[in-house]
């Protein structure tokens, strides 16, 4: 199994204050595969940050990085990438998503992708 895990980055940012940017760069200078999908198109560092929901193919992970309330949207985009797992980073505690994604077989986990990286646990 290879370890470079495909990532979306649902809630992608083009503010370097904020941590789906870090976490954007990090995955990348890991070796991860991004796809970073944000409110309006921009970049981060080689990164193109969509505003497109388009199919995925073997996806990973995809972690969170909008509120509850912006993931309603995202909720039939998320079950259809069929990822391994979700990871809800601080803030993006999701009881709904995460029934829906565990009801499916999808792993879930409340934790920070940037935790996770530095710690080698990604």
């Amino acid at each position: 199994m290879s370890d470079k895990k495909k990532t979306v980055v649902l809630g992608a940012s083009p503010n370097p204050d904020r941590y789906s940017y870090l976490a954007v760069n990090r995955l990348t200078a890991h070796g991860h595969p991004v796809v970073a999908i944000g409110k309006r198109a921009a970049q981060i560092g080689s990164i193109p940050i969509t505003t497109d929901h388009g199919t995925q193919e073997d996806v990973d992970t995809v972690t969170l990085y909008m509120n509850p309330g912006n993931q309603k949207e995202y909720y039939d985009y998320i079950m259809n990438l069929h990822p391994k797992r979700i990871i809800f980073n601080p803030g993006t505690e999701n009881d709904e998503l995460a029934k829906m994604a565990e009801d499916k077989g999808i792993d879930t986990m409340e934790a920070c992708t940037l935790v996770l990286l530095s710690t080698g646990q990604y």
